[in-house]
């Protein structure tokens, strides 16, 4: 998929890229707060996720910053789901 008008529910994006186990699993994460898409907080699972976007939150212990490279049409093996983002580290633009 490609930046243009296409999105994906921003669950539905953690679940392709193996954040979480279940996209059940990541909207709860979602809902629960603590994720911010373009620096604005998101407590909705439904938030629409484009090519481009920044995702920042906390997983193991750690902030992460994740540039979306792709949205992903399924959940595949983590190689795959490493194809999805890029992560943005201290420094970085």
């Amino acid at each position: 998929m490609e930046a243009g008008g296409e999105f994906l529910r921003l669950d539905a994006w953690l679940w392709h890229a193996r954040v979480a186990k279940s996209k059940s699993l990541s909207g709860a994460l979602v809902e629960a707060g603590g994720f911010r898409l373009n620096r604005q907080p998101v407590t909705k699972a439904h938030a629409r996720i484009r090519v481009g976007d920044i995702l920042t939150f906390a997983w193991g212990g750690e902030v992460r910053v994740w540039r979306v490279l792709a949205l992903g049409e399924r959940r595949g093996p983590p190689a795959e789901a490493r194809q999805l983002y890029e992560e943005i580290r201290e420094g970085q633009s």
